[in-house]
């Protein structure tokens, strides 16, 4: 029976509950408190620059920071992301203020943020980040020069207008109507933020948009009242403003809700990855993001604030200033919604020139010399610069979509696009062509396959190479079509398929394409799964070519075509020496290739075959000796590796003669000692010697482990229970007799017992080609155990 102590509820101290509630909330105090005054700093010139350039209420832009900062930061989904209002949403704000005026623009925003959360809801937050990063970057510099040719209007002193090209135009004319003090002051913040990252680090601990609005704002006071400055009506309270529902325009007003959505979100998730890699920290919720970015946008919207959204570059400053938690964006948006209530005077002294500068450094550092370096280069050129052009001259939703267009269509092009070209091999006596064929071969690729094939003469001898991964019918068609002519005209067509998709394949069902492609096909897949019967290229020059010779000779033909210029690199520095790193004694055993099933390639591996994979009896085998003694004085090598395989012939041979079966254990031992006995006496006759034939004496050196494995081996034992039969069992106990014997040998035990030499045994699994390891007391598996539709026939 439980004791008291233990059944009953135990008495709660005033207090002690929430002292977990006080840890939480005080935990990482140290680095957030500072982190967020920095952002906050920050924060507050760049969001009334942004307000200003949307058109909306200088208060709006406040209003969205601090919304940002608390609900954003509380709910959403990256821990050190900051939210707020955004310079890429300018341009989209601004015309939905000129086209519905702010009170319906809010209620667009509420509408946005209820998108988003639906968004989130539905679990799509991956699925944003499949818009083409090209066509963001491109749209980010769009807006960039878009506020860029506003706010240089404003600087000078004129009124900026709508459209990009009218902006152009009037250029000139604000240059002449010139405002030397607006100008004046525009030029001083300017300068300052180019200045102050060359500043000590220790003077840049204070952001360079806060000094530069302040000293020029502090240099604007003595100039007369003809400086335009900041204006509003009342306080940040007065400011919250309930949203209006629009009369009319729907499909307008559903196409601004979805833009401002999609362009939030789009922007969001891209900060949050960009912050994600910034800190090694809990990395972002996609789906929770979008929640708390659409939470957000619909406070901010129906207190009567801009749209809110992440921001790269507050986000990278919480970062820098050593933010640990959400803390620091909540916070920087408790400090805001406390300088817009008591210092929202203050602001009325900053001319709206200073940040008319501020905003134009904004714009210029939008538009990335390395984003247009990076599409030149990744070939999306075509794609940023579509997408930035009509940004700037048409509008935001055009561009984001023709340049997703483009991008698709590049893709498309990219991806279904297969390279086929035609070429004479050897003299153009010979009549010999070749035909490749690489990649997804699809009906689009139509036109430049029967271009090429039209390329190549009559009468040729032609290798047609298909490595492709997707194969269609039309594809399958017109190859055939035009093998059938060729050969009709005299001349042999001969169809390699090394790709996963093949041409029976095209016309036996749906085409689908091959999880990879056989590059290494020469010293992958066997000679009878690609070759054929036609006599390997160059043979009409080289004479008659005997059939058993032809697989090499084919095999060397692909090898130089295909593979050798892919290996040249890797080998020329070991033309002059090798340095392998393990000594690897493996069975003669055709279907057992060392460097496939270690990936291995030339100089990594020393290779001793022979039948049985065995090192000898009472003394190594003098191959295996040499061998053993060349790879550790002369190559120092630091493993040994023995190898054996299912269904090895030399076990089944020892399974099958005397001794194979424990009934015949006292014969064999009888022949084992009439053996020894003749070896020991030199008079013996030749003749009495060649009784036995080779292959017999040889697998004298094997019957030490058909001794162990009758006496049960532990290894016997262990690939029993594994499953594998007789003959398994035996060519496992065999690989760990050899190990046996190799740790045993004089040259060996001193460099094993140092660590300086391992010795590990390895078995190969023909039908299900996985290896295990071998040791002298067990087996273990290298990989997860196959699985059933694994190991079922094709």
């Amino acid at each position: 029976m439980p004791s008291p102590a233990a059944t009953d509820p135990q008495p709660i101290h005033p207090g002690r509950s929430r002292i977990p509630v006080l840890a939480r909330l005080t935990s990482g105090l140290r680095w957030d408190l500072p982190a967020s005054l920095v952002v906050f700093l920050v924060a507050v010139p760049l969001s009334l620059g942004i307000a200003a350039a949307s058109g909306a209420p200088v208060m709006a832009g406040l209003i969205a920071a601090a919304v940002g900062g608390i609900v954003a930061g509380s709910l959403g989904g990256s821990p050190l992301q900051v939210s707020g209002p955004a310079a890429g949403l300018t341009v989209i704000v601004a015309g939905l203020i000129e086209q519905f005026g702010w009170p319906v623009t809010c209620a667009i925003t509420v509408a946005a943020g209820v998108l988003q959360v639906l968004l989130g809801m539905a679990k799509v937050g991956r699925v944003a980040l499949a818009i083409a990063p090209v066509v963001v970057h491109a749209m980010l510099a769009g807006i960039g020069i878009i506020i860029v040719l506003q706010q240089l209007h404003v600087m000078l002193g004129s009124e900026a207008g709508e459209a990009a090209l009218h902006n152009i135009v009037a250029l000139p004319d604000s240059l002449a109507a010139v405002d030397p003090q607006a100008a004046f002051l525009g030029a001083v913040v300017i300068a300052l933020l180019v200045a102050w990252k060359h500043m000590p680090s220790a003077v840049r601990r204070v952001p360079g948009p806060l000094v530069a609005v302040v000293a020029a704002t502090l240099l604007s006071l003595p100039f007369n009242s003809d400086v335009d400055r900041i204006t509003f009506d009342g306080s940040l309270l007065d400011a919250l403003a309930l949203p209006h529902l629009p009369q009319g325009e729907w499909t307008a007003i559903a196409v601004g809700v979805v833009t401002i959505a999609l362009v939030a979100s789009v922007e969001s998730l891209l900060s949050a990855v960009a912050v994600d890699k910034m800190h090694h920290g809990e990395r972002t919720n996609f789906n929770r993001e979008l929640l708390g970015q659409g939470a957000a946008n619909v406070t901010s919207g129906m207190l009567g604030g801009l749209p809110v959204t992440g921001v790269i570059v507050r986000s990278a400053t919480n970062v820098e200033a050593g933010a640990r938690t959400r803390k620091s964006a909540v916070l920087h948006g408790i400090w805001v919604l406390v300088f817009s209530l008591l210092l929202a005077g203050v602001i009325q002294l900053v001319p709206q020139a200073v940040l008319a500068g501020l905003l134009i450094m904004i714009g210029i550092r939008l538009v990335k010399v390395a984003d247009f370096q990076t599409a030149r280069v990744t070939g999306d050129l075509a794609v940023y610069a579509a997408t930035l052009l009509t940004v700037v001259f048409v509008n935001l939703l055009a561009g984001v979509l023709i340049g997703l267009a483009l991008a698709v269509l590049l893709v498309l092009w990219r991806v279904v696009r297969a390279s086929i070209h035609a070429e004479p091999l050897g003299g153009t006596a010979e009549g010999r062509w070749r035909v490749v064929i690489d990649g997804s071969c699809t009906f689009l690729s139509l036109p430049r396959l029967s271009k090429v094939l039209a390329a190549v003469p009559p009468a040729a001898h032609v290798t047609v190479e298909l490595d492709v991964d997707y194969l269609d019918h039309p594809v399958h068609d017109t190859l055939e079509a035009w093998r059938v002519r060729h050969v009709n005209n005299g001349g042999s067509v001969e169809i390699e398929e090394t790709g996963t998709a093949t041409l029976h394949a095209a016309v036996a069902g749906t085409p689908e394409r091959g999880s990879s492609r056989s590059a290494l096909r020469g010293g992958f897949a066997p000679w009878r799964s690609w070759q054929r019967d036609a006599a390997p290229l160059g043979a009409e020059a080289a004479g008659h070519v005997p059939a058993p010779v032809r697989s090499v000779l084919n095999g060397v033909d692909s090898y130089h075509r295909r593979h050798a210029h892919l290996l040249r690199p890797h080998v020329q520095e070991l033309s002059t020496f090798q340095d392998p790193d393990t000594l690897f004694i493996t069975c003669a055993d055709s279907r057992l290739v060392p460097n496939l099933i270690t990936s291995s390639g030339p100089g990594d591996l020393f290779t001793v075959r022979n039948v049985g994979n065995v090192v000898g009896s009472d003394r190594l085998e003098p191959s295996v000796e040499a061998s053993l003694k060349f790879a550790l004085d002369e190559l120092s090598v630091t493993s040994v590796v023995v190898c054996g395989h299912s269904g090895c012939g030399a076990m089944t041979a020892l399974l099958a003669g005397p001794g194979g079966d424990a009934t015949d254990q006292k014969a064999a031992d009888k022949k084992a000692a009439d053996q020894k006995a003749a070896d020991q006496d030199p008079g013996q006759s030749p003749e009495a010697q060649e009784e036995r034939c080779p292959v017999e004496s040889w697998l004298d050196h094997g019957r030490p482990s058909l001794e162990s494995f009758h006496a049960g081996h532990p290894v016997q034992v262990a690939a029993e229970e594994a499953g594998y039969g007789a003959v398994d069992q035996l060519a496992i106990v065999n690989v760990a007799v050899q190990l046996e014997r190799l740790q045993q040998h004089a040259s060996l035990q001193g460099s094993v017992r140092s660590g300086d030499v391992h010795v590990t045994g390895l078995f190969y699994d023909i039908a299900t080609a996985r290896v295990l390891q071998i040791t002298p007391t067990g087996i273990s598996h290298l990989d997860p155990l196959p699985r059933a539709e694994e190991l079922a026939p094709a």
